[in-house]
């Protein structure tokens, strides 16, 4: 799983430069060169679009979505297992409820075999239908994990729970930022 998250952070990043490069040869081109490439907005849509699906998956493999904490240090183990299951189950249901209006969105795209109302033309259900692989990526990941967290949550394994599927405290952030520096040092 971690070498799939690495590949798609990189894909994530590397698509974000392309966009940032392609934006500032558009805005020189265009207030200093008098030429424009055409579609730079448009290509910026679809790559924000697709890297949100990964950025989503990313988080939810790293523990990054954002969870307040005022309360969760003060709990027992029980109640955290119980808060680290139910964030499981709204974030996997809130994939599924995404995927599905992508589903309905690219159903309705080759329906009407519409196309980007821009220079380009571009016919949309092939961004749409990549956006959706990202969307299905997302789904699958928080489905498993969700499974697999209630299959701990089941067999009373709180703190195993906690420690892959919960809350990152400060203390868990601090190891691995140590865990990472070491591993640079060497």
């Amino acid at each position: 799983m971690k070498k799939t998250i690495n590949f798609l952070s990189a894909v994530f990043g590397y698509s974000l430069l392309l966009l940032s490069a392609l934006v500032v040869i558009e805005t020189v081109g265009r207030k200093w060169l008098a030429f424009s490439l055409q579609g730079v907005d448009e290509l910026g849509g679809y790559i924000l679009a697709v890297t949100t699906g990964i950025a989503f998956t990313i988080a939810l493999v790293d523990r990054a979505h954002i969870r307040i904490d005022l309360i969760y240090d003060r709990c027992s183990k029980t109640v955290r297992a119980w808060l680290d299951w139910f964030s499981l189950l709204l974030v996997a249901s809130m994939s599924v409820l995404l995927c599905y209006v992508g589903i309905l969105t690219l159903q309705e795209t080759i329906e009407f075999g519409s196309t980007a109302p821009t220079p380009w033309a571009t016919p949309l259900v092939w961004p749409q239908g990549v956006w959706l692989a990202t969307l299905v990526l997302f789904v699958a990941a928080a489905v498993f994990m969700f499974a697999q967290a209630t299959r701990l949550l089941l067999a009373r394994r709180f703190e195993r729970l906690r420690h892959d599927y919960g809350l990152k405290v400060v203390a868990d952030e601090l190891k691995e930022e140590l865990a990472a520096f070491e591993q640079r040092s060497n």
